[in-house]
């Protein structure tokens, strides 16, 4: 009976459960300000910016502002708010500076309410001008602006569901990019490492940016709009070091040497 027993409680203790793993991630989200109600005003800006920058916004996870918003405080008016945002290929997560009535509504609507965080402007020159708020964790080094170029500086690997936009000119990542991270610059991007994610540059339409890595393992890159996705960068390329450029209206891919 005690080697029953024994065996038991064996049993139960190798069924247990492995303990959940929480963990911390940096996240940076797009956050729209919602100050003058969503009429046609603000649809007519917001869509006038997607516009212009179709590849940063895509998908993106985006926090609404309702610091003055009017109204807002039934389900349906949120609803109707988020159905034309996903329409157009927004990621709504939350909201934030709302009221209590608002938060209730939106919480009905399934969306969250979240505390503000730290805002670095997008360069645009549009009616909305949403910003990148920042929750970094304990592990994540700031990036570093260089004011006399426009120049930002990323010194630490860039991990997976990072988003970096460098909103006043080039980025420079001194590490490595990882998968499902995404670059997105107003000018050229550098990598020195392995370039994987997503990396985007020219986002203003500047057709003489250019994209540089020491090893291309990328899932999409794009310049001005014109893109390539990992299928089409051909098997020269692939894995290493090489320059992204416009050619004739065509994104091309040369090795450096």
């Amino acid at each position: 009976m005690r080697a029953s027993s024994a065996r038991a409680g064996v049993a139960e203790m190798s069924a247990a459960p492995t303990p959940l793993q929480i963990r911390g991630r940096f996240l940076t989200a797009v956050v729209v300000p919602v100050s003058g109600g969503a009429g046609e005003a603000f649809y007519a800006g917001l869509d006038a910016l997607l516009q212009q920058s179709p590849q940063f916004f895509a998908d993106a996870p985006l926090v609404l502002d309702m610091a003055g918003a009017p109204g807002f405080e039934d389900e349906a008016a949120f609803e109707d708010l988020l159905s034309a945002l996903r329409d157009r290929r927004l990621t709504p997560i939350g909201i934030q500076n709302a009221s209590g009535e608002q938060e209730a509504a939106a919480f009905s609507a399934g969306i969250a309410s979240l505390p503000a965080g730290r805002d670095r402007p997008v360069s645009t020159p549009r009616a909305v001008e949403p910003a990148q708020a920042e929750t970094a964790s304990a592990e994540t080094t700031e990036p570093q602006d260089d004011p006399t170029s426009g120049t930002l500086i990323v010194t630490e690997p860039v991990r997976s569901g990072q988003r970096i936009f460098a909103d006043r000119g080039d980025l420079v990542v001194v590490s490595s990019v990882s998968s499902g991270a995404e670059l997105v610059a107003l000018g050229n991007i550098h990598v020195y490492g392995r370039l994987r994610g997503r990396a985007i540059a020219g986002v203003g339409g500047d057709t003489s940016a250019r994209i540089f890595c020491q090893g291309l393992e990328a899932e999409l890159i794009a310049i001005a709009g014109y893109y390539k996705t990992s299928e089409g960068f051909g098997a020269a390329f692939a894995k290493g070091r090489v320059q992204a450029f416009l050619k004739q209206d065509t994104l091309a891919i040369e090795a450096l040497k």
